[in-house]
């Protein structure tokens, strides 16, 4: 069947839906239905880190695929510009290479310097793109995992897509909220050091001051991370907009702060550790052919041993980044849900629509 283009708002069921017996004022049934991948009641931490697993496991093809045309398609375009950027400026790597014998003139390395900054704005640019995409990606596999319906790579990439420039204005509104007054205060730090260069008790005040200024700041920007951490989720399972997800995760995770963070901290060093030993073979697998390098060794030798190590690399980077990015994703879409069975009362109303589901596809 179709696929929910979104969950509603604040209470997202149909009108007139009442609540059942039994299932307000906090009391919970013995056995919930369970239709996808989590129960339908308030979960703990078992139920999330099992939903985030059943979730991947059973959708991994769209996810896994999804993630590999997008961080494989950013990799074979930064690949692509390297190449045509050493094509172009060979002869100023190899100036730069036999920079031994001589120094280097600006206008030597200009063309490199400023080729290799534009690579690295589009490598920004194509990783803020990816990181977009996978988070609108995650919800939406979600919406589909919670009711135990069916997901397919298409239906995937396309409602995802036309989601993410919403996901993308959440996520650096998000990070600007986050960053802004850190920023703020290393140029005012900045700005005082200058005035203050003259006087040398004034400066070392200084220099004492600013650090500890800064990492004051460290805990409010972490405690807008986690505030506006649900706003993703809001603008795929409600269609709202990233001014209007921002709202509405600050009032999911409103009373539950704490928590939210706790596991998603959790969730962050789990999928960071499996995907450090998922890349650690690609590196050593890469670095195993510069061990047969002579002393002098050609040109050509050289290429194919730092090519096959950069793959090797490449390939190890791209699998870590799957998981990397997709568990956690994943992990926050389901305490999105779990906000809302906690505060609304969604329960119920993704009982009947599974129920529908069912009925439908009988």
């Amino acid at each position: 069947m179709a696929q929910n283009s979104g969950w509603g708002g604040a209470y997202g069921g149909p009108p007139g839906y009442g609540t059942p017996p039994g299932w307000g004022g906090g009391w919970m049934p013995p056995q919930a239905p369970k239709p996808g991948v989590i129960p339908l009641r308030p979960l703990n931490i078992g139920d999330l880190l099992g939903g985030t697993l059943s979730a991947f496991g059973r959708y991994w093809k769209p996810l896994v695929g999804i993630a590999a045309t997008l961080y494989g398609g950013a990799a074979v375009l930064v690949a692509g510009m390297i190449g045509i950027l050493y094509a172009t400026l060979s002869d100023t790597f190899r100036t730069v290479f036999d920079s031994t014998e001589h120094d280097v003139a600006w206008h030597e390395v200009r063309a490199l310097v400023f080729g290799f900054i534009a690579l690295w704005v589009v490598a920004l640019l194509l990783i803020t793109f990816c990181s977009a995409m996978m988070y609108a990606t995650c919800a939406v596999v979600l919406q589909a995992a919670v009711l135990g319906t069916p997901a397919t790579y298409g239906s995937v990439w396309w409602r995802a897509l036309s989601r993410m420039p919403a996901v993308l204005g959440a996520l650096l509104l998000a990070g600007l909220a986050a960053t802004v007054p850190m920023l703020l205060i290393i140029g005012v730090f900045a700005a005082l050091i200058v005035a203050a260069a003259n006087a040398d008790d004034s400066l070392t005040a200084l220099l004492v001051l600013g650090p500890l200024l800064l990492l004051a700041v460290i805990p409010f920007a972490l405690w807008l991370w986690v505030k506006f951490s649900l706003a993703p989720s809001a603008v795929v399972f409600e269609n709202r907009s990233p001014v209007d997800a921002l709202r509405r995760s600050s009032e999911l995770v409103k009373g539950a702060w704490w928590r939210i963070f706790g596991i998603s901290l959790l969730t962050s060093v789990m999928a960071g550790t499996a995907g450090y030993f998922i890349q650690l073979p690609f590196s050593l697998l890469g670095s195993f052919p510069s061990m047969t390098i002579g002393d002098d060794p050609g040109t050509a030798q050289l290429v194919t041993v730092f090519a096959g190590y950069f793959a090797a690399l490449l390939v190890g980077q791209l699998v870590s980044q799957i998981i990397t990015v997709t568990f956690p994703q994943l992990m926050t879409g389901l305490l999105y849900v779990d906000q809302r069975f906690r505060k609304e009362n969604l329960a119920p109303v993704l009982a009947e629509a599974a129920a529908q589901d069912v009925t439908g596809s009988a």
